[in-house]
C-alpha cells in the first residue's frame, strides 16, 4: 500500500506552466529600531527573538509581534 505525501514538487525550467511564487525573506530587526504598526502605531524594538518574533514598546504597552511581521514596517 502506498502511503501518500504531503510533499512539494519542484518546478522545471522547461515547464510550459507559471514557477510557484517565492516567498519574500522575512524582515529582520535589530534593538532601537523604530517601527510602526497598523493597529498599534509607533513604537521601539525593546527585544528579537531570532525569525520568531520581536517585542516593541508602544509607549503605553508592551507587544509581542510574531513573525511575518504583516502589519509591521521598518522606519
Amino acid at each position: 500500500m502506498n502511503s501518500s505525501r504531503a510533499a512539494t514538487r519542484r518546478h522545471l525550467s522547461t515547464s510550459p506552466f507559471n514557477a510557484p511564487a517565492a516567498t519574500p525573506p522575512i524582515e529582520q530587526f535589530s534593538l532601537q529600531d523604530r517601527v510602526t504598526h497598523d493597529k498599534y502605531g509607533l513604537g521601539l524594538v525593546i527585544g528579537v527573538e531570532d525569525d520568531i518574533a520581536v517585542l516593541i514598546d508602544f509607549g503605553t504597552h508592551q507587544q509581542r509581534i510574531t513573525a511575518p511581521y504583516a502589519k509591521l514596517m521598518k522606519l
